[in-house]
């Protein structure tokens, strides 16, 4: 029997065609990028411009127009230099912190089976939407000066205050910075671990390889690059926290996000908040460009 189906006419539309159809020739290209851009412009870029100018601003209106004084008086100042070094050291022990934590809990969910294993992979993502106040606010019902952990005390020894009082200096704003960021490691490192070739694991233990050789040969040269891109991400964040010293309470602990707060809400000195709020943004932008100068070549 002869083949009685006729053989399709109509030719699919071309990408042109289609353009031209909906009129979307007659519309410059540049005109499509124009309203992103102005959001970006009106939503971002216009108020950093307006602190900019106003950390060029002396306070006193007898100086008037632009001056560098207010950056020689807030790089003079001491409490300046205090809140950079603090802020420093604090992010990268945290950082360093967080590599080592993510990296051993990232091996085990990996490479250690065990019961929920994947339900903790996927909590990993979720904990990642938490805000930072919220693991401040758990580790002070814990560790607080009314905490759990004070009060079991005092209830077995009857003393009238119990010993844990760290939250309140800089090694509980660390240990939170660990608690809090410790994920944002771990997930690139469960990427990387889950392409990793267990051929490799299996030639390298049949080798008689134990398991901290395998460790330190095989997965940690495949790790680096997720280490790194995972690191430089927590270095950024760490600079900008805000939430975490804030709901500490640490005392004597001022980074340059508080010394923002405390320079523009508690003192109303706006030149010198944004002077500080300028350095602030210099660092994360120069930091934030290595982060993705190492995302790049990890294939991030």
């Amino acid at each position: 029997m002869a083949d009685t189906t006729a053989p399709s006419t109509t030719a699919p539309t071309s990408t042109p065609a289609l353009r031209k159809a909906v009129g979307l020739t007659r519309t410059p290209t540049w005109a499509w990028a124009l309203p992103p851009v102005l959001v970006l412009a009106l939503g971002f870029l216009y108020p950093l411009a307006l602190v900019v100018r106003q950390s060029f601003t002396p306070e006193s209106l007898e100086e008037g127009g632009a001056s560098l004084a207010p950056y020689t008086e807030v790089f003079a100042s001491t409490v300046f230099r205090e809140a950079l070094t603090t802020t420093v050291r604090l992010a990268v022990g945290a950082t360093v912190g967080c590599l080592v934590l993510g990296f051993v809990l990232a091996l085990v969910i990996a490479f250690v089976p065990f019961p929920g294993g994947k339900a903790v992979a996927r909590f990993i993502d979720v904990f990642l939407s938490f805000p930072s106040f919220l693991i401040t606010l758990a580790l002070l019902f814990i560790y607080g000066s009314v905490g759990m952990a004070n009060g079991a005390w005092t209830g077995v020894t009857g003393a009238a205050e119990g010993p844990f009082h760290f939250l309140t200096t800089p090694w509980g704003v660390l240990l939170a910075e660990i608690t809090y960021f410790t994920p944002f490691v771990m997930r690139p490192l469960l990427a990387a671990f889950s392409q990793l070739d267990t051929a490799q694991l299996e030639v390298a233990s049949s080798l008689g390889a134990g398991p901290l050789r395998i460790v330190r040969q095989v997965i940690l040269p495949e790790a680096l690059p997720a280490l790194a891109a995972g690191g430089s991400l927590v270095l950024v964040l760490c600079l900008n926290e805000f939430g975490i010293v804030l709901f500490t309470g640490a005392k004597g602990v001022t980074t340059l996000p508080m010394l923002v707060y405390s320079k523009a809400i508690l003192e109303s000195d706006y030149p010198a908040a944004c002077v500080v709020a300028v350095v602030n943004i210099v660092l994360s932008v120069s930091l934030y460009s290595l982060y993705r100068v190492v995302s790049r070549r990890a294939g991030a």
